[in-house]
């Protein structure tokens, strides 16, 4: 039995909460919940991440969240329909679209506006 209550959730900090609100419930389509000045991105049935507002905010370096989709291809066109632009990293073969095609799953990646690295990647 674990010792705590409820379902874990990851979380990540944004430097604007009314400008990131947008982008995910706008832009990425997510269903977003609001209270007491922190996000809940509602991704799934048992999976939530908050967001919290950090004003000295200093993006990861990393990437914080994976969207699995079923077409990459699809999604990449979608997201830079909607004005996303993917990130292209030195050394990783990445195609027109930036998509990375040749080590693992295909994944696309890309930043929400405080800088946050995101990713697409195709799943099974």
């Amino acid at each position: 039995m674990a010792f705590w209550n409820d379902e874990p959730f990851s979380g990540f900090a944004v430097d604007d909460i009314e400008v990131a609100k947008r982008f995910y419930t706008e832009t990425l389509g997510v269903e977003v919940s609001e209270d007491n000045g922190l996000l809940t991105l509602l991704l799934g049935e048992h999976t939530s991440v908050l967001v919290y507002p950090k004003p000295d905010h200093t993006p990861a370096s990393f990437t914080v969240l994976n969207f699995p989709v079923a077409n990459i291809d699809v999604a990449v066109d979608e997201l830079a329909g909607r004005g996303v632009t993917f990130l292209r990293y030195e050394g990783f073969g990445q195609d027109d679209k930036g998509i990375m095609r040749d080590q693992g799953p295909p994944i696309a990646w890309f930043t929400d506006p405080a800088g946050n690295v995101l990713s697409v990647l195709q799943g099974p």
